[in-house]
């Protein structure tokens, strides 16, 4: 999933300075981006306010939209330094290509993962011909400083763990979850879990009082230790929980987001996540003359083009509200 803001802003993620050390409801809004040619998506982080939560350093969440006389998603190649990129669908495809040769149809509750390492660039589209509905969402988990140049690669795995309580229906993204592990390659602690709650549904889900916790509304109402949650909107937990209670009035989506505070400081601008400012203008530069990224073969269209940098040099500045 790319960042297609024409006016890339400078994000400055990671500290400790902003996470809250015990349990806190902090309900963050979307703001609403156009992805493409005709998605529309709710970002949820970076949030002003909120950067990041673990290691997950961008949300967006996107549907249900109804695209059988639409083209549905279409990004076109793009590129990546510093992070994995996570695809998770509740409804529709996802046709993903890579600079590496990977071509999958990513499907409703599969983990399509990639890891851009030093470098990598991708696409995405709605097959075609395609469903009639895609909603889903997409995540950015930023590398830690000992693993952001490794090399790139991609993981398409179907068969993820499930976890079953009263009511409720947990499959595992990435990370450990009561005992269960996905296959996912992680580089830091941390956990994503997709929850399918009945309507009428109590349950508490077992958390780690270390992680730093949120939870991204997919569809229906439902109460989140006791804060009513509308679909595309995320509240933000903190630490400290051992359990969260979930109580669903209607049939209801989530996923549960959380990790360990991330320690670094980090400048995500446009599509990259770095440390300095000089890496980020030589990525840009890199991507903009051909170089480092790769080619994705196979997409009808252009590459996207980097936007300008800011006139100020890039540089951490701290997490401030």
């Amino acid at each position: 999933m790319s960042n297609l803001d024409r006016q890339a802003t400078l994000t400055v993620c990671g500290g400790r300075s902003d996470v809250a050390a015990g349990p806190v409801h902090e309900l963050l809004a979307p703001r609403h981006v156009l992805l493409g040619e005709s998605t529309h998506v709710r970002r949820l982080l970076p949030n002003l306010g909120r950067r990041m939560v673990g290691a997950w350093a961008f949300v967006d969440h996107y549907g249900r939209d109804d695209i059988a006389d639409e083209p549905g998603m279409q990004v076109p190649p793009h590129p990546h330094m510093g992070l994995q990129t996570v695809s998770w669908l509740h409804e529709g495809e996802v046709l993903h290509r890579d600079s590496l040769g990977s071509l999958q149809t990513i499907r409703p509750r599969e983990l399509g993962l990639m890891t851009s390492g030093r470098a990598i660039s991708h696409s995405e589209e709605s097959p075609r011909p395609h469903a009639r509905y895609l909603h889903g969402a997409q995540l950015w988990v930023a590398l830690p400083d000992t693993h952001r140049h490794i090399d790139p690669h991609f993981q398409h795995h179907s068969d993820l763990p499930v976890i079953t309580a009263p009511g409720m229906t947990a499959t595992l993204i990435l990370g450990e979850l009561d005992g269960a592990i996905s296959p996912g390659t992680t580089y830091s602690p941390l956990v994503g879990a997709d929850l399918a709650l009945a309507r009428g549904a109590t349950t508490r889900l077992p958390l780690r009082p270390e992680f730093e916790y949120a939870v991204l509304s997919m569809s229906g109402e439902v109460h989140v230790d006791n804060v009513p949650v509308t679909a595309g909107s995320m509240l933000y937990l903190g630490c400290g929980r051992t359990e969260l209670p979930l109580r669903a009035d209607s049939e209801a989506g989530l996923m549960l987001l959380g990790g360990e505070p991330f320690e670094e400081e980090l400048i995500m601008w446009w599509n990259f996540i770095g440390r300095t400012h000089d890496e980020i203008a030589q990525a840009r530069e890199q991507w903009v003359s051909g170089d480092r990224f790769g080619a994705v073969h196979g997409y009808a269209g252009d590459r996207l083009s980097a936007p300008e940098l800011p006139a100020a040099r890039l540089k951490p500045r701290g997490r401030t509200r």
